[in-house]
Formats: structure tokens, sequence, C-alpha cells
């Protein structure tokens, strides 16, 4: 019965691990839409680089102090990504220490105690019966030499 546990268990696994590999409909929209987005800013900056070019000193002045406006939000929303970036960074640390370390020291005392286990059947067990054999084929072959039994 835990084998069938087991099996159905895998069976139900297997669809998720197989949508986990082809993109959905909406990852597909999303990349599109990340595209269209890519290629109209590169169009807005090469129209604004031409434009530059055609305007007189005061007016590109101007264009250029939005565009330090521009850069210096970009720098902020970076600087929200970092800060996001070392929240997340924190929580995985905490995880790796409280969740995954506990686990390990555990599997690390219970590897211990199955060395402990085996030794002690070593010891008490298998050694003994070993023994044993090897003096019963001892007293075997001696009276097997003294022919007192065939």
């Amino acid at each position: 019965m835990d084998d069938n546990h087991v099996e159905k268990n895998i069976d139900e696994a297997a669809p998720d691990q197989e949508a986990g590999k082809s993109l959905s409909k909406q990852d597909k929209l999303r990349l599109v839409f990340m595209g269209l987005v890519g290629l109209g800013v590169l169009v807005l900056l090469i129209w604004g680089v031409i434009v530059l070019f055609q305007q007189d000193a005061g007016e590109t002045s101007h264009i250029r102090d939005i565009f330090i406006i521009f850069i210096a939000l970009e720098v902020f929303v970076v600087g929200i990504a970092l800060v996001i970036l070392m929240v997340q960074l924190a929580a995985l640390i905490n995880l790796l220490q409280n969740e995954v370390k506990p686990i390990l020291r555990t599997t690390n005392e219970t590897a211990n105690n199955l060395r402990g286990t085996a030794e002690f059947l070593s010891n008490n067990l298998s050694e003994p019966v070993i023994k044993l054999n090897q003096y019963l084929a001892g007293l075997r072959k001696l009276l097997d030499l003294t022919r007192i039994i065939k």
C-alpha cells in the first residue's frame, strides 16, 4: 500500500514538471509585451538623438536636463531593486540557518546512530557467529583427520 502511495505521488507530480518546462500563454504575452516596450524605448532614444542634433543649444540643454532627471529616477528605481534584493537575500540566509541547518544536523545524528548500530551488531552478533563457525570448522577438520567422523 505504501508503494502505491509513492507511485500516485510521482504520477501527480509529473504534469507539474511538464507544465514548468513550457511557457504558458500568459508568459508568452508578457515576453511579447516586454519586447515591444524595449523596441519602443529604442525607437524613442533614436528619435530623441535625431531631434537633439536638429535643435539649437538652448533647447538641447532643456532636453538634457530632462534626461538627467529621468536617469536620476532610474538610479532611484535600481536602488529600490537592490534593497529588495538584499531583503530577499536576508530571507534566504534565514531559511538556510533556521530550517536547512537543523535538517542537516538531524540527518548527521541519524547517520551517527546508524553507524553505532552497525558497529554494535558487528561486535555483538557477527563476530561471535564468525568465531563459532571457525571453531566448528576446526573441530570438523580435527574429527576428519582423526577419522572419527567421515
